[in-house]
C-alpha cells in the first residue's frame, strides 16, 4: 500500500471490491481518510456508500453470500493494522471502530443498561466505573441533562432524536477511534438534527468520523471533506 500518504492518515483503503452474490457493489476503491476529520460520503441511493462503511468494521461478514477483495488498514492504538488479517480479532476492531445506523435501535432495556451494554459485554469494568462512563458518554452525546432523572426508564420511550443520541452514546462508551455513521439524522426533525451536527463537530476532536448523508446543506455545515460515490465507484474526493 502507498507509503507516501500524509502522516495524519487514519484509514487506508486499496483496490477494494465488494460483491453480493454475483453483483459487484464496490469497484476498485482506493482512498484514504485523515484522523480527527469528518468525511461525508455522498451519492445516489444504491451507489455503495453504506456498503463501504461496513467494510471498515467487517459487519458484512454476517452476510453468507457476500465477499470482498482488497486491503483496508486502520491506525489503531498508534499501530497500522490490516483489519482483515486473521490475527486481528473482529471484536477488537468493533471496539475501536464504532457504528451508528440510520434508524435508532435502542435495546429493550433501560436507558442506563443501553449505554452500559457494550462495557458489560466487554467485561472487566466495576459498577462504579461503569456508572461514571455512562454519565460521561451521555454528556458527550448532549443527553445527560434530559435523562439523568430517569435512567431506569425504558429507552424506547425516548423521542427519536433522543434515541439517536442514546445510540451515539452507546457507540462512544468504548472510546472508539473511528465512528461510522449511516445517515444518522435522516429520521430526525430539524431541532434534533442541529443537535447531532453540533455533536459531530465536537467529536471530531477525539476521533475520525465518516458519515453518509443525502443532505448537501448538512454536508456543507459539518464535513471537512466530501467523497462522492456513483455506481460503486468513487467519482470525486
Amino acid at each position: 500500500m502507498n507509503t507516501t500518504l500524509p502522516d495524519n492518515t487514519k484509514i487506508r483503503v486499496a483496490d477494494l471490491n465488494f460483491f453480493y452474490r454475483e453483483r459487484r457493489i464496490l469497484q476498485d476503491l482506493t482512498v484514504h481518510f485523515a484522523e480527527h476529520s469528518i468525511t461525508a460520503l455522498i451519492g445516489p441511493s444504491g451507489a455503495g456508500k453504506s456498503t463501504f462503511l461496513i467494510t471498515l468494521n467487517r459487519l458484512w461478514e454476517n452476510l453468507p453470500e457476500a465477499r470482498m477483495s482488497g486491503k483496508v488498514e486502520i491506525t489503531l492504538g498508534g499501530l497500522r493494522r490490516d483489519i482483515y488479517q486473521e490475527a486481528f480479532p473482529v471484536t477488537e476492531l468493533r471496539r475501536r471502530v464504532g457504528m451508528v445506523f440510520q434508524t435508532p435501535n435502542p435495546l429493550p432495556m433501560s436507558i442506563y443498561k443501553n449505554v452500559a451494554f457494550p462495557l458489560k459485554m466487554a467485561g472487566g469494568t466495576d459498577q462504579k466505573e461503569m456508572r461514571r462512563k455512562v454519565e460521561q458518554t451521555l454528556k458527550m452525546a448532549y443527553l445527560w441533562e434530559e435523562v439523568k432523572d430517569r435512567m431506569n426508564d425504558d429507552a424506547r420511550k425516548l423521542s427519536g432524536g433522543q434515541q439517536q443520541r442514546l445510540c451515539i452514546a452507546r457507540a462512544l462508551i468504548l472510546e472508539p477511534e473511528v465512528l461510522l455513521m449511516d445517515e444518522p439524522t435522516s429520521s430526525l426533525d430539524s431541532t434534533a438534527t442541529e443537535v447531532i451536527e453540533g455533536l459531530l463537530l465536537e467529536l471530531r476532536k477525539h476521533m475520525t468520523i465518516l458519515v453518509v448523508s443525502h443532505y448537501l446543506d448538512q454536508v456543507k455545515r459539518v464535513a471537512d471533506r466530501v467523497v462522492s460515490f456513483e455506481e460503486g465507484a468513487i467519482v470525486s474526493s
